[in-house]
């Protein structure tokens, strides 16, 4: 695996270093031990997927807070995913700064976000789905989120959005929050 740090400190684009032979390819997609020299959290406790029936579908923007932050390594396994990340961290100097990256299972690439990020995707094609391991379990309580539409980050997505869930188009104006709804 190779890890490449992008401008947003703590994420980490990892492509596989895949072993091709007859029969096909090889290659790991997580590494404990790799994943620790290059400062990552590795121990995942939950592993999910999510598929989506039409192009232009967009799930998030989602994160979750204390007591239960979580890591996330994120991989495209069928199609195609425009996927965000924004800094949640008020701390950090790219605070609400976003970054965009395409995965597919074309290029096999995995995307790791730190605790505090908000996150999301749109599918780029019919089918598109989503695996994605977290550090922590799923808590209802401490889930956080921003609309994919929120004037304040200015997120370009790259096709019309044709499906959002009901709970993603209600989340408030991210200017309208207080500190303590987003930390």
């Amino acid at each position: 695996m190779t890890f490449q740090t992008v401008q947003i400190p703590g994420v980490t684009v990892i492509d596989i270093e895949p072993y091709h032979d007859s029969r096909g390819l090889f290659a790991r997609t997580c590494c404990a031990r790799e994943m620790q020299q290059h400062g990552l959290h590795a121990m995942f406790v939950q592993c999910n997927i999510s598929f989506n029936h039409k192009k232009g579908t967009v799930r998030g923007m989602h994160w979750q807070v204390a007591p239960a932050t979580e890591c996330k390594l994120v991989r495209c396994t069928s199609g195609a995913i425009y996927d965000v990340i924004i800094d949640m961290r008020p701390d950090s100097p790219t605070y609400l700064q976003h970054f965009g990256i395409y995965l597919s299972a074309e290029n096999r690439r995995l995307l790791y976000i730190p605790e505090m990020f908000a996150h999301g995707y749109q599918a780029l094609c019919n089918g598109a789905e989503v695996a994605y391991q977290v550090t922590d379990y799923y808590a209802p309580a401490a889930e956080r989120g921003v609309r994919p539409d929120d004037p304040a980050f200015r997120i370009k997505w790259p096709l019309s959005v044709t499906e959002v869930s009901e709970k993603d188009r209600s989340w408030p104006d991210f200017r309208n929050l207080n500190l303590e709804q987003t930390a």
